[in-house]
């Protein structure tokens, strides 16, 4: 797909005086996902001077710069442009010419365990209720499923996940918890996703993943991004403490 063909449905406006939001759609689903991805790793792949970093959501792309860098690289002391008129610029420029959309993008599978109910998932048998099954079909139909990562946010490496079945959608809690154990699996409406912290949150949890989501000593400190797709494999409670035992 040319760029032409979608130059229209793409908006900018500014954050600030530092940052500039490329809207790419007001949809949350897979086609505006591919859009973003493709704009994230255009201008990933071509910074400008003064650029510090670009930052992925639903349906858009923020993109951070330096102000006062961008106004001395750019000379725009005489182009009489403000520095987010010449990132703007640029950034139509480089889509104009690098615009890569269309093609078959790879994604990432990544396998995440867990355990299922009991104190490791203490809403499951509630999320059932609301939905006329029983906890092992909840199970069943969560692991079933493969979700595609929006986004990272919210926490440190928290995904958010698209893709879960209207069966076993569940609405938040009407009291959030202060504290959530790191690693909880939980439902919230009609997606699905893992608390890599202890955090206060208003999820339904059905289970926990001895899997740390959040690794803050490594160079990419997510374990999950933008574009992955996720499944769940149900694993028992010996293996659950097992396998947290031996991430220690």
């Amino acid at each position: 797909m040319a760029f032409s063909t979608i130059k229209d449905s793409i908006t900018f406006h500014p954050l600030g005086d530092a940052a500039i939001v490329i809207q790419a759609g007001a949809d949350i689903r897979e086609e505006i996902h591919e859009r973003v991805k493709q704009l994230f790793t255009c201008i990933e792949q071509h910074p400008f001077d003064g650029f510090v970093e670009a930052v992925q959501a639903f349906t858009n792309v923020t993109v951070f710069y330096e102000p006062y860098t961008v106004h001395q690289a750019a000379h725009l002391q005489t182009h009489n442009l403000s520095p987010y008129e010449w990132v703007k610029g640029y950034i139509e420029g480089l889509l104009e010419e690098k615009w890569q959309g269309g093609g078959q993008v790879k994604r990432r599978i990544v396998d995440i365990p867990v355990c299922y109910g009991g104190a490791l998932g203490p809403d499951l048998e509630e999320v059932a209720r609301i939905n006329g099954l029983t906890s092992e079909e909840v199970v069943r139909i969560h692991t079933k499923g493969t979700y595609l990562v929006y986004m990272i946010g919210f926490a440190p490496g928290f995904p958010f996940l698209g893709g879960l079945t209207e069966k076993i959608a569940a609405p938040r809690r009407e009291t959030p918890r202060m504290s959530i154990p790191k690693g909880s699996v939980g439902i919230a409406g009609k997606q699905t996703g893992v608390y890599p912290i202890s955090t206060p949150g208003g999820w339904q949890l059905i289970g926990q993943t001895p899997l740390p989501l959040f690794r803050p000593n490594e160079n990419v400190p997510s374990l999950l991004r933008a574009g992955d797709e996720v499944r769940f494999v149900q694993m028992s409670e010996k293996e659950f403490f097992s396998m947290k035992e031996a991430e220690r």
